[in-house]
């Protein structure tokens, strides 16, 4: 049996929106071709394909750093298609002096996140170093200004936390380890750092439960490119060998999260679940992790603009060491399945108004 991997990350995504909606499972199902989730297989190596997308016909969509690191590190893949949604992007305090100018935080501290038993790119390191430097480019300060400081991938017990009314938050922090942004959390708490980074709904709801405040909101920033970081924007991607032997199969499944685009357009209340399902928070967050609509940005595409900014993000991480090599970056775009899908669209759209 023929058999299709796919992978994407806990995201407003249009691929992960259709994986939950089982389009990619209809859509072959009379082919006889399954199916399948990475996170599904018993192989480990499959498993890990999701950071290094080495497995044979299979797709991801997800955070951007480890789609270009697995590409830098060899990875033969092929860029088919863009999302672009604006969220949440904010560098939060617990101190109510501190200001987003060079003179304020002159000598504080910014909590990195840093795992040193990753095998794979720590894009969470990445993500955080990226928007300390979006806030520093902005106020014309530099890394030299500030303390960039480690935050270890596995918080200690939170009863340490220095502030005496920070205990009772301390010890419910303790059980939510699993949060995203426990490391940054406890950090805070404890008075390790004055400044960290969070994003998406899961950030906006921490941000929330620790009375933080936010020093700068980085989604408003006017400059496109200043946006670009891992959940912005999210490339979806595919192995080059299905590429080269079933075009097809790739058309078909960008046919189908391109029907995901049309469909959320008109369901503004069903999206707002169903991310809320894939990123794991609550509506409540979601709506506002996501101000400008979630409903209308899960478009498919390659928008010149967007690719222009991914590019610009890539240029970082090789700056910055996250990716091992730089690469082509215009030959790992691949067109023409995107095209062929809208021809697809556009063709049932004219045979409907027929």
């Amino acid at each position: 049996m023929t058999l299709l991997w796919y992978t994407r990350c806990p995201a407003p995504t249009p691929f992960g929106i259709a994986a939950q909606q089982g389009l990619l499972k209809e859509e072959f199902a009379a082919d006889g071709i399954e199916v399948k989730a990475l996170q599904d297989a018993d192989d480990p190596a499959i498993r890990r394909s999701h950071f290094t997308h080495t497995q044979p016909w299979s797709f991801r969509q997800g955070g951007n750093i480890p789609a270009l690191w697995a590409r830098a590190q060899g990875s033969d893949t092929r860029l088919i298609g863009i999302s672009w949604v604006d969220e949440f992007q904010a560098l939060i305090t617990l101190d109510p002096r501190l200001k987003a100018t060079r003179a304020s935080l002159a000598g504080r501290r910014l909590g990195l996140p840093i795992n040193t038993a990753a095998e794979v790119v720590d894009f969470h390191r990445a993500t955080a170093l990226r928007g300390f430097h979006t806030l520093l480019e902005a106020i014309g300060a530099s890394p030299a200004d500030v303390q960039l400081v480690d935050l270890p991938h596995a918080p200690r017990g939170l009863a340490h936390a220095k502030a005496h009314d920070a205990a009772p938050l301390a010890e419910w922090l303790d059980t939510q380890r699993a949060h995203e942004f426990s490391r940054e959390a406890a950090a805070l708490l404890r008075g390790e750092a004055d400044v960290v980074f969070v994003k998406g709904a899961t950030g906006l709801d921490i941000a929330n439960v620790l009375g933080a405040r936010v020093l700068i909101d980085i989604s408003a920033h006017p400059d496109r490119r200043a946006h670009a970081n891992n959940g912005t924007p999210r490339p979806l991607t595919v192995d080059a060998q299905l590429l080269r032997e079933r075009p097809d199969l790739v058309e078909r499944v960008l046919a189908r999260t391109l029907d995901v685009a049309a469909w959320a357009g008109a369901h503004p209340g069903e999206v707002t679940r169903y991310v809320g399902r894939e990123v794991r928070s609550a509506e409540h967050w979601v709506t506002r992790a996501y101000p400008a609509g979630l409903h209308r940005q899960l478009g498919i595409g390659l928008d010149a603009a967007a690719l222009d900014a991914l590019e610009h993000f890539k240029h970082f991480l090789f700056e910055h060491g996250f990716i091992p090599t730089d690469f082509d970056f215009a030959r790992w775009v691949e067109p023409a399945p995107l095209e062929a899908a809208l021809a697809r669209h556009a063709q049932r759209a004219a045979a409907i108004a027929a």
